[in-house]
C-alpha cells in the first residue's frame, strides 16, 4: 500500500476534453476526424465523380502511419475516419484488408455450413474506388519547464484504378504544456 496516497476515480463524458500529458489523446483523434472529413467530402472530386458514374463512392481507409514518438493508437483514428465517412451518407464504405479476411472466413464457412438458401457467394464483394491513407508526425520543443508538441497530420484520398490523388488534406495542433518547479 502507498504512502498516505489515495486514487479518486471520476467518470466523465466521452465529448469531455481532458490533457493531461499534452500527448495525442482521444480528443485530437476525434476532432481532427470531423474536421478532415468535413473538409474532403466538401472538395469537387465527390461532386465530379458522382456526377460522372452516377453513383457515391466506395471508400476505403488504409494505413495512417504514426511518425510520431510517442504511442498513438492508429485503431482508434482510423475507426473515428471511418465513423465520420460513414455517417456523412455521401459515401459508401468498404470493409478494410483485415476485416475483409474475417468476412472471406465465415463466407467460406458458409459453403460448407450454410444452407443453400442462406449461403453467400464468393466474388460479390464491391470494389473502392478511392482509399484514405496518411500519417501523423510532431515536433518536439522543450526548455526548463515548457515543452511545445506540434502534430501535423496529412492525409490523401487516391482513385484506386488511376492512382490520382483526388485531394490532400492536413490538420495542425499546437500544445503548450509547462510543468512548474522541473524540467520534463
Amino acid at each position: 500500500v502507498g504512502c498516505g496516497s489515495s486514487k479518486s476515480v471520476q467518470r466523465v463524458e466521452p465529448n469531455t476534453t481532458i490533457d493531461l500529458s499534452g500527448d495525442w489523446n482521444d480528443t485530437d483523434s476525434r476532432l481532427v476526424a470531423e474536421e478532415m472529413i468535413k473538409d474532403v467530402l466538401s472538395r469537387p472530386w465527390l461532386n465530379q465523380f458522382t456526377g460522372a458514374k452516377n453513383k457515391s463512392p466506395n471508400v476505403i481507409v488504409g494505413t495512417v502511419k504514426n511518425r510520431t514518438s510517442e504511442h498513438i493508437s492508429a485503431v482508434t483514428f482510423t475507426k473515428d475516419l471511418e465513423r465520420e465517412l460513414l455517417n456523412s451518407g455521401r459515401v459508401t464504405f468498404v470493409a478494410n484488408k483485415e476485416e475483409r479476411t474475417e468476412v472471406r472466413d465465415e463466407r467460406a464457412d458458409q459453403q460448407e455450413n450454410a444452407s443453400p438458401e442462406t449461403m453467400k457467394k464468393f466474388q460479390q464483394e464491391t470494389g473502392a474506388d478511392f482509399m484514405l491513407r496518411g500519417d501523423i508526425s510532431s515536433i518536439v520543443d522543450q526548455e526548463g519547464g515548457e515543452r511545445v508538441k506540434f502534430y501535423q497530420i496529412n492525409l490523401e484520398l487516391v482513385n484506386i484504378e488511376t492512382n490520382q490523388k483526388v485531394w490532400i488534406g492536413d490538420k495542425k495542433i499546437k500544445k503548450l504544456v509547462s510543468q512548474s518547479g522541473s524540467k520534463f
